[in-house]
């Protein structure tokens, strides 16, 4: 392993581009992608960087992660923090890191988070909450009224 920060390298290194001029907006593409799906990022960014001792005590996942519906939402959402974030050459990783990797994965690490019944070698279906339905009018469709 080399002493470099490792796969943030390559973003980290292109600065960002500067705004547009103001007759020019909208005209711009947005910022190409580096992984095309959460997926992709799990693999090859997220896990090969944010390494813990998974033992099934103070740390627990699940290989089939990906049946997992909270799982697939958290994933999801580190990847389009890290996708925007990366932009931000300044501070933005870090930022990313404190406010989104460290939360969501201590979430998802937790021996009490989704994979609680699942361990190293087995997936068990999560069980899942079954709300009732509020009586009628206790949560009016904020959409059907009136701006």
């Amino acid at each position: 392993m080399t002493n470099d920060i490792g796969l943030f390298s390559e973003t980290l290194a292109a600065a960002p581009e500067p705004p547009a001029p103001a007759g020019k907006q909208g005209e711009d593409k947005p910022p190409e992608l580096v992984y095309g799906s959460a997926e992709e990022f799990l693999h090859e960014q997220l896990l090969p960087t944010y390494v813990r001792d998974v033992d099934g005590r103070s740390f627990k996942w699940c290989t089939e992660w990906y049946f997992h519906p909270e799982a697939v939402s958290r994933v999801e959402a580190l990847w389009r923090a890290w996708e925007h974030l990366r932009l931000d050459g300044a501070t933005g990783i870090s930022v990313w890191f404190k406010d989104h990797a460290d939360h969501h994965m201590n979430v998802l690490l937790d021996p009490r988070g989704p994979f609680y019944k699942c361990d190293m070698q087995k997936h068990r279906a999560p069980e899942h909450l079954e709300p009732k339905k509020a009586p009628p009018g206790w949560f009016p469709d904020v959409r059907a009224l009136p701006a």
